[in-house]
């Protein structure tokens, strides 16, 4: 019996090894993580808004007397210059009303000639024994008279010019102009209203309001770096397509709009022709910019400024915020809280929560937990990491 109990005995201590072995061949690896150290990168500071391009120039184009229309000398959409006819309104009777005046005011000049003459004989005369102070008192009246009747007469003919001047109506500015609302044939007064509008293209004015809260933390960030000349203007464009120009920032509005919070802010941005040149005549001229178009309008610092910058990729986000995985000496993955700043989208900039040259889990996150031991080596090559492996 003992011989057996022996047999017994050997037989469950083999056992008893072989499944230590196999349970420890069984156990898995550590999973293997790409890792990339937290370092200090230049990124350019953006802040985006929505805003509407605004026309700097805008004039309606009205009548200042009443006329028929003789004619229009524009399309409807087509750019003009300063100075281009735009309406023609009949001449003639304004032509009569100034010839008539013009004669009244001669008729007084030839009356002044010869008050000017009696004044000065009766000067003359009241030096000897015939003159008399009432003949020179009466030819002095005379003369002013006259003087007085022709500077009004001369004012009536200024007048008459003026409302002449007013039959040819031309643009004060270069811009496009709108749709005409009167047509060859019809009379119009200084009550008919807008005629036609011009808004000038180039440059344009892009507005855009901003919480008091972001304005205040831009003018702590810009202004010791030079205020409006720290920053620059970039716009997207509706369907999406970054507009070519770079704006400037030219004016912060000195009041707050108590219903919204928000202050306005305006730049100025280059609105050049895409299409046509405007030399040819009746050449069409397509710029990028509509006055009244809604963009989206990013303010961005012209010096980049380093932050301690992670991958994007590395960001995990939960109800407590935005965390990522670190690797510790002991190759074990600790999650770390982490308050974002400025990122883009491949790089995260870091405000709190890691210090520069902490080795970051990039790849594999989704295998990794708090606590495990991880396996770490380089990120696979991409937009998700730098050329920089950890050491």
């Amino acid at each position: 019996m003992a011989f057996v109990g022996k047999i017994f005995l050997s037989v469950f201590l083999v056992l008893s090894a072989s499944e230590a072995a196999l349970a420890q061949a069984a156990a898995p690896p550590p999973p293997a993580v790409g890792v990339q150290k937290a370092e200090m990168k230049p990124i350019t500071e953006k802040d985006e808004f929505n805003g509407r391009i605004l026309a700097i120039d805008r004039v309606d184009i009205v009548a200042r007397v009443t006329a028929f229309v003789e004619k229009v000398d524009f399309k409807d959409g087509q750019e003009v210059k300063a100075n281009d006819m735009l309406y023609e309104l009949e001449r003639p009777p304004f032509e009569a009303d100034l010839d008539a005046k013009k004669s009244v005011a001669e008729q007084y000049q030839a009356q002044l000639v010869n008050a000017n003459a009696a004044l000065d004989r009766a000067q003359t005369l009241l030096k000897g024994p015939a003159g008399l102070q009432s003949t020179y008192d009466s030819a002095l009246a005379t003369q002013k008279s006259y003087a007085a009747q022709l500077l009004g007469a001369q004012a009536a003919v200024k007048q008459s010019e003026i409302n002449l001047g007013y039959t040819q109506i031309a643009s004060p500015i270069d811009g496009r102009i709108g749709r005409t609302a009167i047509t060859p044939g019809n009379v119009v007064t200084p009550s008919s209203g807008t005629l036609v509008t011009i808004v000038g293209q180039d440059p344009m004015y892009v507005l855009f309001p901003v919480s008091v809260r972001t304005m205040l933390a831009l003018r702590n960030r810009y202004v010791p770096l030079g205020g409006f000349n720290a920053v620059v203007v970039r716009l997207t464009l509706p369907n999406g397509k970054l507009y070519d120009q770079v704006g400037k920032l030219t004016f912060v509005d000195n009041t707050v709009q108590t219903a919204t919070d928000t202050v306005t802010m305006r730049a100025t941005i280059a609105n050049p022709p895409i299409l046509g040149s405007g030399k040819k005549p009746g050449e069409s001229i397509v710029r990028e910019l509509t006055d009244g178009e809604f963009v989206t309008v990013n303010l961005e610092g012209v010096q980049p400024v380093m932050v301690l910058s992670i991958p994007r990729a590395a960001v995990l986000t939960d109800q407590r915020g935005d965390y990522v995985y670190v690797v510790d000496a002991d190759n074990k993955a600790q999650r770390r809280d982490i308050q974002l700043g400025q990122s883009t989208p491949t790089d995260a900039s870091v405000i709190a929560g890691l210090t520069e040259g902490e080795l970051v889990v990039v790849e594999g996150i989704q295998r990794v937990r708090a606590g495990q031991l991880v396996s770490p080596g380089p990120p696979t090559p991409g937009p998700a990491a730098s050329s920089t492996v950890p050491k």
